[in-house]
């Protein structure tokens, strides 16, 4: 049993960034699946939106992602991130965080869709990456944090003991050592969990490998609550390789920042059509962009739009973006002299585990900060580059909530925790019905619940996860545990949450459309999902 003051499970920009501080006030433990810059938060491309110019305002900035969210948005979860965004940029240049800057030493300020105005820092096209980077060299220099890799988080351990009252709390979580297939209990009474996305549940997404859902179906196991898991969003531009052999090759992202910058969505036959969905054009919020896109593939029955950035002056995209240029470059597109073929493809969730702007979950103890959570500031559909300023408000404000609620003792030390037990049959050799169950959750995700959606189509997907999760129930508790065993029923359960709560709204408001019901209903509701 290895024991510490805080457990961080997930080595993205919100569980790192909280590491940092919570490492001035006792010891922490980072898990990562992988290697630690294998995250979405990695893979970030666009920036961190942020209010920083004299022309720019909070409430504009708030006015954006209500906007943006459909009605669904937590009005003052959304001002509280938002005005503490500066401070949090404070800390990210004190980690060593390089945004770009202009010549006068001001930050170069980037657009997205559904911004007015420009507020997104960047780090060329690979802001994520260096963010990741830097708070994770911070993570490494810092004495109080032990950074561990290739640990797959099972379950969290639950219920204590506290006197003469039984009490629900966290207590650590059962971890797979994926390189020596050992099973650690990892014990902490305050355990943030940040363990990213769901984008692995379809077949097309520009999420890594690790976005299968960990921490949310962890958390729904435990007892938590989740809300608001049918509001997936699909990002309308990753790029179309028409020689993928197969889904691995529509994985990488054309930052939104294109668009902010200039870019023109355009059809095959050269023509714009944004303007027929939308006055803002190709700078609308992404939910209304990526149904567009869908639209228009299907009528002209064409299998990509494409994105026009030819207009700008020779040189601009490979200074501007080179990790782009670079990238499509090697696929054979020139993007100063060609369009870039595009399709959307699933991207972020903007439900989980339902949280208060600290990242408090129903569970004591336990905290989500990032993807994993649903604090409210996204509500149907999230504002580009909000997501990365959530991580580092929220994860800011759980530890504030944790040195208050949850002192430093050790009143729970003693208390037992049961050893890991699995079963005792070695890894099957039909290795076969393992891979098909996770080629058919995703396949179904991908056909039935995606841009589009009906009532008989979620119908449909419900009845076959369900057959799926009964046979990787045999496999889970009658073999020992692997990682892609622990992924398959991860990514089945989060696919089975994802349908069960697009079952439960009947409108279409945000990233959830239904066919059966294309017009919102009055009055905005959260869809929670509590697991008694």
């Amino acid at each position: 049993m290895q024991t510490s003051d805080f457990l961080v499970i997930g080595s993205g920009v919100a569980g790192l960034s909280f590491a940092l501080r919570a490492a001035e006030h006792g010891s922490v433990t980072v898990l990562s699946k992988c290697n630690f810059l294998e995250s979405s938060s990695a893979k970030a491309q666009g920036g961190i939106a942020a209010v920083m110019d004299a022309d720019d305002s909070f409430e504009e900035h708030v006015a954006d992602t209500l906007d943006a969210g459909a009605g669904l948005c937590d009005e003052a979860v959304v001002r509280q991130i938002i005005q503490e965004a500066p401070a949090c940029i404070k800390e990210l240049l004190n980690w060593g965080v390089d945004f770009d800057m202009e010549e006068d030493g001001q930050f170069c300020l980037g657009r997205e869709g559904g911004h007015g105005k420009r507020r997104i820092l960047h780090a060329k096209d690979t802001t994520g990456l260096e963010m990741s980077r830097k708070l994770l060299a911070a993570a490494h220099a810092h004495p109080n944090i032990a950074l561990l890799e290739h640990r797959v988080a099972i379950d969290l351990i639950t219920s204590a003991k506290l006197g003469s009252v039984t009490q629900d709390r966290v207590l650590g979580a059962y971890v797979l050592n994926s390189l020596t297939g050992d099973v650690d209990i990892f014990r902490s009474d305050r355990v943030m969990m940040a363990t990213g996305g769901t984008g692995r549940v379809y077949m097309y997404t520009t999420n890594p490998t690790t976005a299968t859902g960990d921490g949310i179906v962890m958390a729904w196991r435990a007892g938590a609550s989740i809300s608001n898991m049918e509001f997936v969003q699909f990002h309308p531009t990753t790029f179309f390789n028409p020689q993928a052999k197969n889904s691995e090759g529509l994985t990488f992202l054309i930052s939104e920042a294109v668009r902010g910058e200039g870019g023109v969505l355009r059809g095959p036959d050269g023509e714009e059509f944004m303007q027929k969905y939308d006055p803002r054009k190709s700078l609308a919020p992404r939910d209304i962009v990526a149904r567009a896109i869908n639209s228009e593939m299907l009528r002209t029955g064409h299998p990509c739009m494409y994105l026009d950035i030819t207009h700008k002056p020779e040189g601009f995209m490979a200074e501007r973006f080179p990790c782009i240029y670079e990238t499509c470059l090697n696929y054979g597109i020139d993007v100063e002299h060609q369009m870039i073929p595009i399709v959307p493809s699933a991207h972020y969730q903007c439900g989980g585990v339902q949280t208060d702007v600290n990242g408090q979950s129903s569970l004591r103890g336990l905290f989500v900060a990032g993807e994993s959570g649903c604090t409210g500031l996204h509500g149907a559909n999230r504002l580009a580059s909000n997501s990365l300023l959530e991580c580092v408000v929220v994860s800011k404000r759980a530890l504030s909530l944790m040195l208050c609620n949850l002192p430093l003792t050790r009143e729970l030390e003693d208390f037992p925790i049961p050893e890991w037990v699995q079963g005792e049959k070695a890894e099957r050799d039909d290795l076969a019905i393992l891979y098909h169950c996770w080629d058919e959750v995703r396949r179904t995700m991908t056909d039935y619940v995606s841009i589009v959606r009906t009532h008989h189509r979620l119908q449909r997907a419900a009845s076959r996860l369900r057959n799926i999760s009964r046979e990787i129930n045999e496999y889970y508790w009658g073999y020992r545990v692997t990682p892609d065993i622990i992924d398959l029923r991860n990514i089945t359960l989060t696919a089975s949450l994802i349908v069960d709560c697009a079952s439960r709204r009947s409108e279409s408001r945000g990233l959830h459309y239904t066919l059966d019901a294309p017009d919102k209903l009055n009055q905005a509701r959260a869809s929670i999902m509590r697991n008694i």
